[in-house]
């Protein structure tokens, strides 16, 4: 009886060895994940940061697109009435000339 209660009593020893073994490496991979989950959510909210800035530059983008448009449209009026105004001009000098 006592060899087997000696037994035991090692058996038991060993399991709880092995037990605090498996807990120090459980907690060791907790804090791996804490420290992983902290790391993805300053990288979620980083990437929300990018998203919403790309989409304030592509508003700022679309804006100056239409600017540019509307600036050569005015361009492309004025060179038109630059060569009327020029053909007027030439249009009265030339009887001054006769």
């Amino acid at each position: 009886h006592e060899q087997l209660l000696k037994m035991m009593e090692e058996r038991m020893m060993d399991v709880e060895q092995k037990l605090r073994l498996v807990k120090r490496l459980l907690q060791d991979k907790v804090n791996q994940l804490k420290e992983q989950l902290s790391k993805n959510t300053k990288a979620d909210a980083v990437v929300k940061d990018l998203y919403v800035e790309n989409a304030q530059l592509l508003k700022a983008l679309e804006m100056t697109e239409q600017r540019q448009k509307t600036a050569e449209k005015k361009n492309y009026l004025l060179e038109e009435k630059i060569a009327n105004l020029n053909k007027i001009v030439k249009n009265l000098a030339s009887p001054s000339f006769n």
